[in-house]
C-alpha cells in the first residue's frame, strides 16, 4: 500500500464539482512502420479527498495488438473519463498528456467538425470513431486541456510513459483502476539516479481554467 499524501487545498463550495487531475500518455512499438504494431495507453489519476485533505492515486492502462500511436492516444482520454462516468458525478478535469494530437484536438479541432457535420475541411477524419467516442465520454464534465513536453523529466508524465509501454509491451489491462505505485516507482527512479524534476503539485481550484464546451454529442 503507498503513502498517500496530505496536502493544503483551496476550499470551494459544497456543490462544485470535485478537481481531478490525470496524467495520461501513449505507446506504439514500430509506429508508421508495415505490420501488426502493439501499442498501449496508460494514465495517473489524483484527486483530493475533501474531508481529510489526502492526495489519492489511482493508475489504468490498456492494449492493442495492432493500434497508432494516435489511436492509443485517444484510447487514454477514453478509458480515463470512462472510469471517471462509473461514479455518476460530474469532475473539473485538468487532463495533461505530451500529445498535441489530443491537447489540440480536444480543444481547438473537434469543435470545428462538429459544427460541419464531423467532416474537417481537409478530408476524412483519421480515428472518426475514437473522436466521436472522446466527446461523448468527456461532455458532461468540465475540461482543461494542457500540454506538457514528454520525456523531460515531469514525474506524472514520465510514469504514464512508463505505464503505457509497460501495456504495449505484455499488452495487458488494468480492467479499471488500480491503487497507483507512482511513489514507489518514482522512488526506484531516484535510486537510478535518473533526472527528474520536482513532481507537479495538485492543481488549485482557483486556477483552473476549463476549456469551452463548444460541442454537444
Amino acid at each position: 500500500m503507498i503513502k498517500q499524501k496530505t496536502v493544503k487545498r483551496t476550499q470551494v463550495a459544497p456543490s462544485e464539482p470535485a478537481l481531478v487531475a490525470i496524467y495520461a500518455d501513449e505507446s506504439c512499438l514500430g509506429n508508421g512502420r508495415e505490420g501488426s504494431n502493439p501499442g498501449g495507453a496508460g494514465g495517473l489519476i489524483e484527486w483530493v479527498h475533501p474531508a481529510s485533505g489526502e492526495l489519492r492515486r489511482w493508475d489504468y492502462w490498456i492494449s492493442e495488438p495492432i493500434t497508432t500511436n494516435n489511436r492509443m492516444a485517444l484510447r487514454s482520454v477514453i478509458e480515463a473519463f470512462r472510469e471517471l462516468g462509473k461514479r455518476n458525478r460530474l469532475f473539473r478535469v485538468v487532463f495533461t498528456s505530451d500529445s498535441k494530437y489530443i491537447i489540440e484536438g480536444m480543444s481547438l479541432w473537434v469543435p470545428g467538425w462538429i459544427a460541419r457535420g464531423w467532416k474537417r475541411k481537409g478530408g476524412p477524419i483519421e480515428n472518426l470513431e475514437l473522436w466521436r467516442e472522446a466527446v461523448d465520454v468527456v461532455s458532461t464534465h468540465e475540461c482543461q486541456w494542457s500540454w506538457v513536453r514528454g520525456h523531460a523529466g515531469q514525474p506524472q508524465n514520465e510514469y504514464a510513459n512508463f505505464l503505457a509501454m509497460r501495456a504495449a509491451l505484455q499488452q495487458t489491462s488494468s480492467r479499471g483502476l488500480r491503487v497507483s505505485e507512482f511513489e514507489s516507482w518514482l522512488a526506484a527512479q531516484q535510486t537510478k539516479k535518473k533526472v527528474m524534476r520536482d513532481t507537479t503539485p495538485f492543481p488549485e481550484a482557483g486556477t483552473f481554467k476549463p476549456s469551452p464546451k463548444a460541442w454537444t454529442t
